[in-house]
């Protein structure tokens, strides 16, 4: 099972923009659906219209669509108050084209309904108002105000009710570009929620790291006099059972100082860091000189663990900054797999000079179901003792430098922990 935490998810477009993108095509389409009805109408049924103006009419509202392609083309948004005149155009366009075609005795006057329902899907409610008694005041103008329609005198014209027809033609125009604006609309809406969960899992991720920062701040604060106390009386042990036949003890004794002095270590660095130092960004190194530094200090850590390294790599090493929080992540993955298999422990390596590529694997129980669901989502263990931290925080350390953690089964039994590196944010090249 591979589950992949910190995956970059395609950013949705503005919707603005993308509402004024439909608002271009559904106007390219009006344009030649009008050029196509003058057509039929001046050549089939003969209808005598008022050519000039309606070409007039016709050729502004293709040369307002030009404009808005230029607009397209820039990175502004599109706010509503343009968005609100440009509909106002398309209404003042349509108008006009009644005008000079029955007014509102012609069937196709039920097309003010169209940026109107616009309106009300993307516009907040003061604009939808605005816009419905202008376009009443229009409708109302146009009961009185108009040039009347010709009747056809074509052959096509025996069995022609052009109210009938208009009135079918309205209705498919009206549910086809609805229903385009409409689906498109509620695509960008499901984008939008979909881009505020995750803002909203972030900032609650956030929250939590804040709080774990304040309480390991605390901690720290703690646990020095007990650190300092636990040092003093190692070192008394060890100056009172010097003799040969302590040798073991001796040993015991020696480790036990050195697991004293890295808890000292991790918690002078936690505490430099919350007194405002900045303890994470370091010094370059090449990848290969990072790796190998960051499995010697593990291996003083764990000293009984057998770790196999394979290293891969260019020639010609990119560098990284030696990120304390970066290669703390890497020692909790590694810790992980030794705490699952002290004996079979494996660090692959590869990279090229855009990405470094992590894969530590061990040959344990294998993956626990409830750990990849719960990987970099909220603190989780499989251990008796476990506090769910490590793996919790590692993530957290990755996805802020760009990376991404996956948790794969191993063939042959065991669990991978793979990490995905960009070099471009790490390196100082």
């Amino acid at each position: 099972m591979n589950v992949e935490a910190g995956e970059v998810v395609r950013k949705p477009g503005r919707p603005g923009k993308l509402n004024l993108q439909r608002l271009y095509v559904m106007r390219n389409l009006a344009v030649a659906a009008q050029l196509g009805a003058i057509v039929v109408a001046h050549e089939i049924f003969r209808i005598h219209l008022p050519l000039d103006p309606l070409l007039l009419v016709i050729g502004g509202l293709a040369a307002i669509n030009l404009l808005t392609w230029l607009r397209l083309q820039t990175n502004q948004d599109c706010g509503e108050g343009e968005f609100l005149f440009q509909l106002l155009l398309d209404i003042g366009a349509l108008t006009a084209v009644l005008y000079f075609t029955g007014g509102a005795t012609n069937p196709f006057v039920g097309l003010f309904l169209l940026p109107l329902t616009i309106a009300a899907t993307v516009l907040r409610p003061y604009y939808t108002w605005l816009l419905a008694a202008i376009t009443v005041v229009a409708y109302t103008w146009l009961m009185n105000h108009y040039v009347p329609m010709p009747p056809a005198i074509g052959v096509a014209a025996t069995d022609f009710d052009p109210m009938v027809t208009g009135m079918w033609l309205r209705f498919v125009i009206n549910s086809a570009l609805i229903a385009y604006f409409v689906v498109g609309m509620a695509e960008t809406l499901r984008q939008r929620d979909h881009k505020l969960a995750l803002a909203r899992e972030e900032t609650l991720r956030n929250e939590r790291l804040v709080a774990l920062g304040m309480l390991s701040a605390g901690a720290a604060h703690e646990l020095g006099t007990p650190l300092a106390t636990l040092a003093t009386l190692t070192g008394e042990l060890k100056h009172r059972y010097q003799s040969p036949e302590y040798a073991e003890l001796q040993e015991s004794l020696c480790l036990m100082r050195g697991q004293i002095d890295r808890c000292k270590e991790a918690l002078s660095e936690i505490s430099a860091s919350a007194g405002g130092q900045q303890a994470q960004a370091g010094h370059a190194v090449p990848v290969r000189g990072y790796l190998l530094d960051t499995l010697a200090q593990w291996a003083r850590m764990r000293p009984g663990v057998a770790v196999t390294p394979h290293l891969d790599g260019p020639d010609s090493q990119p560098c990284i900054l030696t990120e304390r929080t970066l290669s703390q992540a890497i020692i909790t993955m590694l810790n992980n797999a030794a705490d699952a298999s002290p004996q079979a422990v494996e660090l692959n390596a590869h990279w090229d000079n855009a990405e470094l590529v992590l894969e530590v694997c061990d040959r344990g129980a294998g993956l626990a179901p409830a750990a990849s669901a719960n990987v970099g989502q909220s603190p989780f263990s499989t251990k008796e003792q476990g506090l769910g931290l490590g793996l919790y925080l590692a993530h957290a350390a990755i996805t802020r430098v760009g990376g991404r953690v996956s948790l794969l089964d191993r063939p042959g039994g065991g669990t991978c922990a793979r990490v995905e590196l960009p070099l471009n944010r790490l390196s100082a090249t």
